[in-house]
């Protein structure tokens, strides 16, 4: 899903495409769920958050040497522990922001040497170079599954 470019400047535009997207959402709206066992739009949001500091996470180990497995989460537990339901919108966005600057300044710092290095997440193999289009390639799913089934869902809150 991730299109052809420099993965720092797929990034940067992509989180400016999800606040020009999620930022003019009114409270109700980013509550709502296209279904009642379904997240909410701010879950969503809180969801894409966790997951990039927890790939982010692996990908700073994998860079600085780390061979040890690195462990795995279960994202609903994250979501139900996290209560994001509970937050504003606004505060929701600018967690996303602030990890999301904190995954390009570190991708910004490495040394070109470390972007080959193996690592073990999860029981799985993956590079440094992987990592950051995993970020992007899962944004660019819950933005797709945001549009279709939140945005055009004929019951989405005006």
């Amino acid at each position: 899903m991730v299109p052809e470019g420099a993965i720092m400047d797929i990034l940067e535009m992509q989180s400016e495409d999800l606040l020009r997207r999620l930022n003019h959402l009114t409270e109700e709206q980013a509550s709502f769920r296209y279904e009642p066992e379904k997240w909410s739009i701010k879950e969503v949001i809180g969801h894409l958050t966790d997951t990039e500091r927890y790939m982010g996470y692996r990908l700073f180990c994998i860079a600085r040497g780390e061979k040890n497995n690195l462990p795995g989460h279960n994202e609903e537990d994250f979501v139900q522990e996290a209560m994001f339901d509970t937050y504003s919108l606004h505060t929701l966005l600018e967690d996303y922001t602030s990890v999301r600057n904190a995954t390009l300044q570190l991708l910004k710092n490495l040394r070109n040497d470390v972007w080959t290095n193996w690592g073990n997440a999860n029981g799985f193999p993956v590079t440094v170079q992987a990592l950051p289009f995993i970020i992007a390639g899962h944004e660019l799913h819950h933005l797709k599954i945001l549009t279709e089934r939140y945005f055009q869902n004929e019951d989405f809150p005006a």
